[in-house]
């Protein structure tokens, strides 16, 4: 009788199992984590806005400086619905340009940010404009990068720096440290270039933190050295990236080996290895950091 109890409930054990884990590891899961964290990365950038920025008439760049800008010469306690009008017709052009997904989670992420600017407390966390400028800046470089690797943006200059960054092989932080440049000038003009020059340093600290958090502009270069030569090459070519494959020889034991070499992406590196290890456990890969390439990136068609 304990016999049949147990196998009962092993069978009613694994009956949860098959339901559960497909909800917990399959692509609505996988899509609650994304919208989740396009959510909290709203809450971050509005959260350095109204606590850091805004108290000292500070900005940030992008589409929030430019609402900012407008809050600071007439109120700022619209900027909030500034930074909704100004993203619409960007949001539009992405839709065109970018893809439904990426455009659905900014749009997600815009809403978000605009519903935490007007209920987030207007709060002087420091005196300092310069603490203020860092801390503001990393916190909302933490809500932009972490956006953009959960496959949407912030809205606004996000959305341009990545249409920039899917035709040109330049760093998302710098696009939006030029985009945001152009903000910070109207910022020195109309109201003082002692502001202007608080939220350079905003700028400046919050683009590296996004290249720090969004790293699919860091290039990897791979050498896979393997037995499984056809099923290797049958797996990588799927990939996006060219695939240079040499003769080798082993040093010590004199067998003949291949060599693959391709170049990726520190963002796409976890894909790679998966694949490498799926397809040739026994495979040896070195990875080393490219300084730079010269030629085509990713293959074409």
């Amino acid at each position: 009788m304990q016999i049949q109890t147990s196998e009962e409930e092993g069978i009613y054990v694994m009956q949860v199992r098959n339901v559960v884990m497909p909800l917990v590891s399959g692509p609505v899961a996988k899509q609650v984590k994304e919208v989740a964290i396009i959510i909290f990365s709203a809450f971050l950038v509005a959260s350095g806005l109204r606590l850091f920025l805004i108290p000292h008439q500070l900005l940030s760049g992008g589409v929030a400086g430019a609402a900012s800008v407008i809050g600071y010469l007439t109120n700022p306690k619209y900027i909030s619905l500034y930074y909704f009008a100004i993203n619409l017709p960007i949001l539009i052009w992405g839709f065109v340009a970018v893809g439904k997904k990426y455009i659905f989670y900014s749009l997600l992420s815009v809403v978000a940010t605009t519903w935490f600017l007007t209920v987030i407390p207007l709060i002087k966390l420091t005196k300092d404009p310069i603490l203020a400028s860092i801390f503001g800046g990393v916190i909302i470089a933490g809500g932009v990068g972490f956006s953009l690797r959960a496959g949407g943006s912030s809205g606004g200059f996000d959305i341009l720096g990545s249409i920039i960054t899917r035709k040109r092989d330049i760093p998302m932080g710098t696009v939006l440290f030029v985009l945001d440049g152009l903000v910070i000038l109207s910022l020195g003009f109309f109201k003082s270039w002692d502001s202007a020059l608080y939220a350079m340093l905003c700028i400046f600290v919050k683009s590296r933190v996004v290249d720090m958090i969004h790293i699919r502009h860091i290039k990897l270069t791979c050498f896979i050295i393997t037995k499984e030569r056809e099923k290797m090459l049958n797996r990588l070519t799927c990939l996006p990236h060219g695939i240079t494959v040499v003769n080798a020889e082993g040093g010590y034991s004199h067998e003949g080996n291949t060599m693959l070499m391709t170049v990726t992406t520190r963002y796409e590196l976890a894909e790679l290895r998966k694949t490498i290890l799926e397809t040739d456990p026994k495979s040896f890969v070195n990875v080393l950091e490219t300084v730079e390439i010269v030629g085509r990136f990713r293959r074409l068609g």
